[in-house]
């Protein structure tokens, strides 16, 4: 049986990522955002919704740019410290001795420890209450070749170890169940 809740943001697992921003070294900075999603195809588009309280959002909302950096297990510690510790007070990168790189199109930093690095411009910046949501289009994504599956050339997004979000907790993505359209794809007939 299930019990009525009060309404509430209850879809997880998210992704955990940390959005690096500013355009001058003297004002980047890292935020950790797990609300984040696609939200297009064509042209590639995607959002991130961030309380204006932020240190971040001022710079996002002057700039109108950011990256999205992908994280992984060996990036939880860091991202659990970048969204709990403000930009007000600390160098993010120093602290966390992550590696500050260029991005292609973009004036914001990414972060070179991360696997995928997503540059982004926004378009509109929607007021939705306690968050404003930034909605963006991609520019140029920056794939670590380290990840690149050297048959097919596509990236391995498993080997990468990327994190999740889930109601206060990180986690480790499980292993790999199917791929898109798995479930009625025509079985092959072995060869007698």
């Amino acid at each position: 049986m299930k019990q009525d809740w009060k309404p509430g943001t209850m879809i997880y697992p998210l992704p955990a990522v940390l959005i690096s921003c500013g355009s001058s070294p003297d004002e980047h900075n890292i935020f950790t955002v797990s609300w984040v999603g696609t939200i297009c195809s064509d042209p590639p588009m995607c959002y991130i919704s961030v309380r204006p309280s932020r240190h971040s959002h001022e710079i996002i909302k002057r700039t109108g740019e950011y990256v999205i950096n992908l994280t992984t297990e060996a990036l939880a510690r860091a991202t659990d410290w970048c969204g709990v510790r403000s930009g007000r007070d600390f160098n993010k990168f120093e602290e966390m001795k992550l590696t500050v790189g260029k991005a292609t199109l973009v004036e914001a930093p990414l972060i070179e420890e991360s696997p995928v690095c997503i540059e982004c411009r926004v378009r509109e910046i929607i007021p939705l209450g306690s968050h404003e949501m930034f909605i963006s289009e991609v520019v140029n994504v920056k794939a670590d070749d380290q990840y690149l599956d050297p048959v097919t050339g596509r990236f391995d997004l498993q080997r990468a170890g990327l994190l999740a979000y889930t109601h206060g907790h990180y986690y480790g993505l499980g292993k790999k169940i199917g791929k898109f359209g798995w479930s009625v794809q025509k079985k092959k007939k072995k060869k007698k």
